[in-house]
C-alpha cells in the first residue's frame, strides 16, 4: 500500500469514514487508523479518540522506518496522515 498510497488516495472523491462527497477543491487527509483519506471534519473526530495520541505515534515510527522519510516531507505518505491536501 505504501508504494501506491499518492495513486489510490490522493484524490479519493468520497471520504472512507463518513461517504461525504469530496470534489477536488477539498481537503482530505489520511486517518492513522486505516489509512484511508477521509475528510477534514472526520479527522478532527478522529482526533478525539483516546487512543489517537498513541496511535498516531506508531504510524509515525512505522512510517519513518518503511519510507525512511521525515514528516517535513510535504509530498509524503506519512506527512499526509497528519496535514490536509488537495487533488
Amino acid at each position: 500500500m505504501k508504494d501506491q498510497w499518492e495513486q489510490n488516495l490522493s484524490c479519493a472523491t468520497r471520504c472512507a469514514r463518513c461517504g461525504r462527497d469530496l470534489t477536488f477543491a477539498d481537503e482530505r487527509v489520511l486517518s492513522v487508523y486505516d489509512h484511508e483519506a477521509i475528510c477534514v471534519p472526520c479527522k478532527k473526530e478522529e482526533e478525539k479518540r483516546a487512543d489517537y495520541p498513541e496511535v498516531s505515534k506508531n504510524v509515525i515510527g512505522q512510517c519513518m522506518t518503511e519510507q525512511e522519510l521525515t514528516m517535513v516531507d510535504p509530498g509524503g505518505y506519512c506527512f499526509h496522515h497528519f496535514y490536509p491536501y488537495k487533488c
